[in-house]
């Protein structure tokens, strides 16, 4: 895998210690909007195997993704309240890593239904970069052809229980989904007291999904 060459920003910016933050869904973009819990264990128990992978072995043609599918065409790595270090796509939407993917070599094992819960962030291969080391950057291409964005080695995903951005519901999901810091390290600040479980899936020809996460879905 090559990493991405482009013109970059680096934005250097003081990590600050927090020892309390806010429960899963808490609103990032308003510090008030809910009260501080205690930080829990930093390495929550894995959950469910994948169904599948996508690896750096798969299809060697990129493929264009399809008109329809959304593009992450910039990174940005900045500092919210409370969780401290992230990186958002272009609309500010929080970036998530998974861990029963691989950074050496980069692989997705998020296909399927995961994949509807967990959007990759696909590029065409030239996403602006901001606050975000040019050299953290690169790309894995995943089953189908296309190619999504790895920061750190590792694939990087938006999460549908999120509603608008600046939120991190995704936090601790599954006990293997965390918020992912510019390096492509798990931002540990702020987790949930328990597990969450992932939102449905979205019903076919529907663009979000459920909060109830009560479908039997794992990821």
């Amino acid at each position: 895998m090559a990493h991405l060459k482009r013109t970059t920003v680096i934005v250097a910016s003081a990590m600050v210690a927090l020892t309390a933050c806010a429960p899963a869904g808490y609103d990032g973009a308003n510090s008030s909007a809910a009260e501080p819990v205690a930080v829990a264990a930093a390495e929550p128990t894995a959950a469910a195997e994948p169904e599948a992978s996508a690896t750096a072995d798969a299809p060697t043609d990129d493929q264009a993704p399809p008109a329809d599918v959304r593009l992450t065409d910039q990174l940005v790595g900045k500092k919210l309240p409370r969780m401290g270090q992230v990186v958002t796509d272009q609309d500010g939407w929080v970036l998530y890593r998974f861990d029963k993917d691989s950074a050496d070599p980069p692989s997705s094992n998020c296909v399927d239904k995961c994949a509807q819960v967990w959007p990759p962030a696909l590029t065409d291969g030239n996403p602006q970069v901001q606050g975000v080391s040019d050299d953290k950057v690169g790309t894995v291409t995943r089953q189908d052809g296309t190619r999504q964005i790895t920061i750190g080695g590792w694939p990087v995903y938006r999460y549908i229980g999120d509603k608008k951005p600046g939120q991190w519901k995704g936090q601790g999901v599954g006990g293997t989904w965390f918020v992912v810091d510019p390096n492509g390290k798990k931002n540990l600040t702020c987790l949930p007291t328990g597990t969450p479980k992932a939102v449905a899936p979205p019903a076919s020809g529907d663009s979000g999904g459920s909060d109830g996460g009560s479908s039997g879905y794992s990821y």
